[in-house]
Formats: C-alpha cells, structure tokens, sequence
C-alpha cells in the first residue's frame, strides 16, 4: 500500500531572509523546494501539501490599506485576506511543481484547494489576541482605527510604529478533508490548507462563517494529516534536525525522540516560540492522535532514509 504524507512548506520555502517578495524570487524557492519532493515521488508517496502565508498576507492587507486611501475601495477582512493568498501561493507551487515534475518525465494532477478551517469562536486566543498582522501605524491613527473598527493594537518591539493583532485558535475541524484524502488516494497531489486555512466559526444555526483571525499553519496540517491517516507528517524548515542547547557550546542535535523526550524539552524551553516550539507542538499532536511518523527537517533532507528529527510514539 503506497505511503500518504502531509508536507508543511516552511517560510523559506517561498520567501528567503532578505528577499522582497518579487514573483520571480518566490517561483525562484518554490521551484527549488519542490525539487525536493521528487525522491518521495519517485519512491510512491501520495503527497498533500500545506503552506505558510505570513509576509504574503501581510502585503495583501498593506495592498488592500493603500486601495483605501488613495482610492477609497474597501478593505477587506483577515479571513478574506487568506483566501486571496491561499489562492496564489497554491498557484505558484502547482505551476512550480507541474514544471519539476515535466523536467523529470513525470505526470501526476495536482489539485489546488482554497480550504476553510474551523475553529471555536469561544477560544481563549480571542480574549487575547497576540498575533501582529499588517502594516504599522502611528499610535494616534491606530487609536482611531481601534475605535472605529474594535480593532486591538500592540505596539511592534522595535519601535517601528502599532500594528494590529489578532487571535491565533486552535483549529478543531476541515470541512472538506474527505476530499482531501480522497484526492491525494487517488494519485492526485493536493495542495490545501494554505497559511492554516480561512478561518472561520459554526454559529448557532450550524452556519460558517469568516472570523478575524490567524491559523497555525503547522497546527493545522497537523490535524489534516490526522484526519485522512497519514502515515507521515513532514515539517519543513530552514534547519536539519530540531537542536537542544541549539547555538550553545552543548548544543545536541536530536535524531530520534518519542513523544515524552521531547514534550520534556518543550516544557524546559528549549524551544523558541514562533519558531520551533510551534512545530514541535504540531508533532506531538500528529503522533498523539494516531500518527505514526513526524519528521521536522530542512527541504534538502527529503528522501534520506535518516532525513531530519524523527518523533515516534
């Protein structure tokens, strides 16, 4: 029976540290990324495929802020914001990788899914939102917008201006995975739940509906891979293996740890947030719900039989 995997593109998978977000760099990335999903394509691995979205949609909503002062067109909201970047960054990985693929004499459809992911409106993340998205104001214009719109701001660490934040929830259901697993088991390589997906609520009347908030794009590959019983769950970042001590005369890097070892290592703070320790979460809730394998590695690792930080029950 062939191999079903979930592989969670990293940020550098389309933006690198420095680059302006040109088209030509990110299919420049894209391209060099999917090179390296041609060993587990070759070895029989039907693949899903989920993406971050951060400076992407940060320049979305920059784009839809211009278009309303210069032109007076209205903004949109973050889940709207999404959808738009779930929509072109799938296109430059479906185009990117269809070019990988021809290169290698190989055909497979690849199919791209602009995904709602639901969450509980009653989550506490709402009641403290953290996660900055958009541009920077002034703190008086931000008071304004505060006021007319019951948006939050935090003022940016680096002094650079108040940027708006919102709520990061857990995500708890993907309306269409069925689809999803039912594509990917069918030969088809599935490009879904982009940037952590649309988010978005089931009001009372069992109606969805869009929210302002931002999905952990690990979190939420991780509960796909969940449901369509994956049987490996890949992470990947800019590092080969996931380190303790990391940068440290001591620092070690792990090759294969359960689910205890590094929950332990996760609880000692050995993990930054918004870097690894989000990732590492999204492991263990992979294995602790039935997963078998999950593996946080760099791009380049992809095929080696001791590729990356393999987490096991």
């Amino acid at each position: 029976m062939k191999k079903l995997s979930v592989i969670a593109f990293g940020g550098n998978a389309l933006l690198k540290s420095g680059q302006k977000g040109t088209i030509d760099e990110q299919e420049q990335n894209v391209y060099e990324t999917c090179q390296h999903l041609v060993p587990l394509i070759k070895r029989g691995y039907d693949l899903v495929i989920g993406h971050g979205n951060g400076p992407q949609v940060g320049n979305v909503m920059l784009q839809h802020e211009a278009g309303h002062q210069v032109y007076g067109l209205p903004k949109q909201p973050v889940d709207f914001c999404v959808a738009e970047t779930q929509g072109s960054i799938g296109f430059m990985i479906e185009q990117q990788l269809r070019n990988v693929l021809a290169e290698h004499g190989m055909e497979k459809n690849i199919v791209t899914l602009v995904t709602q992911v639901v969450v509980d409106k009653e989550d506490e993340a709402f009641k403290n939102p953290t996660k900055p998205v958009g541009p920077f104001y002034p703190k008086e214009e931000a008071d304004k917008l505060a006021e007319e719109n019951g948006w939050v701001f935090h003022e940016d660490p680096r002094k650079r201006g108040w940027r708006r934040v919102v709520a990061s929830p857990r995500p708890v259901d993907i309306p269409n995975w069925t689809a999803v697993e039912k594509l990917a088991r069918e030969g088809n390589i599935v490009i879904t739940v982009g940037g952590g997906g649309i988010p978005a609520y089931i009001d009372e009347k069992g109606k969805i509906i869009g929210i302002d908030a931002v999905i952990d794009k690990d979190l939420a590959s991780s509960l796909l891979a969940n449901k369509i019983k994956a049987d490996e769950f890949f992470i990947l970042t800019d590092v080969p293996n996931v380190y303790i001590n990391f940068h440290k005369p001591d620092e070690k890097k792990l090759e294969r740890v359960t689910v205890a070892e590094i929950s332990k290592h996760l609880a000692d703070g050995q993990f930054t947030e918004g870097s690894m320790a989000p990732k590492v979460r999204a492991c263990i809730q992979f294995v602790e719900n039935g997963g078998k394998d999950a593996i946080i590695t760099e791009a380049q690792e992809l095929g080696k039989p001791d590729a990356g930080t393999v987490i096991l029950p």
